[in-house]
């Protein structure tokens, strides 16, 4: 857990709730097991997975989420829970991702992209479509996504972003319900629905004890009737098998305002605190927070 993204803190919070969780019920089921914390990058040597037999990886971001981290405990030769490298690279790249979509035939908004280079004059461009938003393509929970209405807010958002990335992706705005869904195997979980208080769900809505503002309520199920609700999770666990996903993900999903659902992304490693939207919707299929905990690493075995 840990890592040095962006998401650090959420990483050590979902760390430490799967390690009490593994190691209570070690205690209660007087199991030999021991759960232990390593937060990496820095303590991530070939030395400290010695008798390691499996790693629960929930390092979110950037090295944990984008097969980097996967790639080298498979040189090492160690096994862990999750998505292999392959498709975390994918998954990770919302580019990569929504192209593996179209040829699956999931519905994604309509996208483009744009290289921000140091001489791109960003006062002389002009936003491809409105309203849109603006995102970098390889960053996790809804860091650097802004909501562009107009051509003013198009130059702040492009010169803010060119200041840390080289590409970002632009994506048509649906108007519409936010929904994810959460899928262990070929299982899907009951569909959550995401109530912003303020806008669309960025950063500050969903982490508001980490950023000190926004906040968000969930309705799980969602209130969706049955055939609707039927087309969203086939339309999510298809665009979880396009990207070839293992183990388990969280789909993200826009529902118009005609009842079509778009595929936004998929979260290799969604966030795993008791309160975090996939343990939510895995409680309400009947798997408790250590049942699910326990699910994952049966299902990464």
């Amino acid at each position: 857990m840990g890592g040095l993204s962006r998401e650090r803190e959420v990483s050590i919070a979902s760390g430490s709730a799967v390690a009490q969780a593994l190691q209570e019920v070690a205690q209660e089921n007087n199991l030999e097991v021991e759960a232990r914390i390593i937060d990496g990058p820095e303590d991530i040597t070939e030395q400290a997975f010695a008798g390691v037999d499996m790693v629960f990886n929930l390092m979110h971001g950037v090295f944990g989420e984008d097969g980097q981290l996967q790639a080298l405990l498979e040189d090492l030769d160690v096994a862990y829970t999750g998505a292999r490298a392959k498709s975390s690279r994918i998954a990770f790249d919302k580019i990569k991702s929504k192209e593996c979509f179209k040829k699956a035939g999931v519905s994604t908004p309509f996208y483009q992209t744009l290289e921000l280079s140091q001489e791109l004059d960003i006062d002389q461009t002009k936003a491809p479509i409105l309203p849109c938003v603006v995102k970098p393509p390889r960053e996790g929970s809804s860091f650097g996504v802004f909501k562009v209405t107009n051509e003013q807010e198009w130059v702040e958002a492009l010169k803010e972003l060119q200041a840390t990335y080289d590409e970002v992706l632009i994506e048509q705005w649906i108007e519409g319900r936010e929904l994810t869904v959460g899928i262990l195997g070929t299982q899907v979980f009951p569909i959550v629905e995401i109530v912003p208080e303020n806008g669309f769900y960025d950063s500050a809505n969903k982490y508001p004890w980490l950023i000190g503002d926004g906040g968000a309520k969930y309705f799980c199920p969602a209130h969706l009737d049955a055939e609707v609700t039927a087309q969203v999770q086939q339309q999510a666990l298809a665009a979880h098998q396009s990207v070839g996903v293992e183990v388990y993900s969280r789909v993200d999903v826009l529902l118009d305002e005609a009842l079509q659902p778009y595929v936004l992304e998929i979260n290799t490693l969604p966030g795993m605190t008791q309160s975090s939207l996939l343990p939510k919707s895995g409680e309400i299929y009947g798997l408790s927070f250590t049942e699910l905990c326990l699910r994952i690493i049966k299902d990464s075995i």
